[in-house]
């Protein structure tokens, strides 16, 4: 019996996928389908896909072309598969000619042609190409235009660099279907509102605003006009991050007691708005990060928050925070600073074992799980590509496609970081160094 085999992610089954099952279906007599798993999709740079792994499965079944289907779900697996399955044809579509050369050594290689005009790209975007305007500019807008040409599905409406220019940014928000957000943290909820009144879904940078019931009726306001308002903190899109957390929460180190997380730079990222007015300063810029994981592991129902600042006097902003804030059951320590230097690490501390995640941790692509046996330790690495935001669109666009609720950064988490934010701005619980 002669043994075929081919891989896919088969995202939204077209007639180009049913030409390749059946061309590679008469090379043999038994055919092997390897369906991709969201994991691997990631890590191969397909932040679109937009079935769940199980889906695309049926699918690939019901075409009664496949004899077996199995989920490739690492890199270097086809080799393996290869020698597991007893294979003697290994096929792909033509336009991975001579990328799989190097399986001649295992068996025959043969390349398909594909089927011209139709991908699941191309459906993807068929009257779903999003007007994408950034309202913004410092080093985050720059980083976000690059990223956003990764994310297949968007089209850049522009760059709007003076967010203070009404007429401008309204021009923009006529353009686009959806708009990145970065100004000063004063003017961000009203921006964002306005964003909203003009039909366009919103992506912003944390804080969403500087006041926990302003942040809250944003939300509505959204959700009562069918559009997605979402708080850009992009470290919470990040799989290693999510990872971690799933792992807390599974009681992988026990019960948590303490967060430790620190966020520095000798530099401010966005000093063009770092002024009283503007209200900047490295707690606006840094504290929805350090926060993050405070909130997605312990809740957000804390006892006590407090604050322990150093103020640039001539700019009226701050320049290091400390944050300790009390729960129930665990502690948590936080640190932003701007012209000051600190190990950025993340630190959660459990009765079983503790978490390191070390610089930058804000980019989670590797941490450990440390127990007294230093032979139990467990590691855990994620390649992040670029800057990471790119994850963040693509659940921006998924949200807006799928008309779904975001659970990794839900509004109730957004709103308490504007809470934060604002007892932080009102000087409550505050002592100064």
């Amino acid at each position: 019996m002669k043994k075929v085999i081919t891989y896919g992610t088969f995202d939204l089954f077209h007639h180009g996928h049913l030409n390749l099952l059946k061309r590679a279906k008469e090379l043999g007599d038994y055919l092997v389908v390897g369906v991709t798993t969201e994991s691997f999709d990631i890590n191969r740079g397909k932040l679109n896909v937009q079935q769940p792994l199980m889906e695309r499965v049926r699918q690939v079944k019901e075409t009664g072309l496949a004899d077996e289907i199995i989920p490739e779900e690492y890199e270097g697996q086809k080799i393996d598969d290869i020698q597991k399955y007893g294979i003697d044809v290994f096929a792909i579509g033509s336009d991975w000619e001579g990328a799989f050369d190097y399986l001649k050594d295992y068996c025959e290689v043969v390349y398909i042609n594909r089927t011209e005009g139709v991908s699941s790209t191309s459906i993807r975007e068929q009257g779903q190409l999003l007007s994408f305007g950034i309202i913004g500019r410092g080093t985050m807008a720059g980083k976000m235009a690059g990223e956003a040409m990764h994310v297949s599905g968007i089209r850049q409406a522009g760059i709007c660099s003076v967010p203070g220019d009404m007429a401008a940014t309204c021009s923009l928000m006529d353009k686009s279907d959806a708009v990145y957000i970065l100004a000063e943290p004063s003017r961000r909820g009203m921006l964002v509102r306005e964003a909203l009144n003009r039909g366009c879904h919103v992506m912003c940078e944390s804080p969403v605003s500087l006041e926990g019931r302003e942040t809250g009726s944003l939300y509505r306001h959204a959700e009562e006009k069918g559009l997605v308002l979402f708080d850009a903190v992009k470290t919470a899109y990040l799989r290693a991050f999510s990872r971690l957390v799933l792992l807390v929460k599974g009681g992988a180190v026990g019960s948590v007691r303490s967060i430790d997380a620190t966020c520095t730079s000798m530099q401010p990222s966005n000093s063009w708005f770092y002024n009283k007015e503007s209200k900047g300063g490295s707690m606006a810029d840094w504290g929805p990060f350090v926060l993050l994981p405070v909130f997605k592991i312990f809740g957000l129902d804390y006892r006590e928050c407090t604050f322990i600042c150093s103020m640039d006097s001539t700019k009226q902003t701050d320049m290091f925070t400390q944050v300790n804030m009390l729960y129930p059951h665990g502690t948590a320590t936080l640190r932003t600073g701007y012209g000051v230097k600190s190990e950025g690490s993340l630190v959660i501390s459990g009765t079983k074992a503790y978490i390191y995640v070390p610089s930058p941790w804000w980019r989670t692509e590797y941490f450990e799980i440390r127990y007294e046996n230093f032979n139990d330790n467990r590691r855990y690495f994620y390649k992040v590509d670029g800057e990471g935001i790119r994850y963040e669109l693509a659940e921006f666009l998924r949200l807006i496609r799928t008309k779904g609720k975001n659970f990794t950064i839900s509004s109730g988490i957004s709103q308490k970081i504007s809470s934060v934010m604002e007892q932080f701005m009102e000087n409550k619980n505050k002592s100064f160094i």
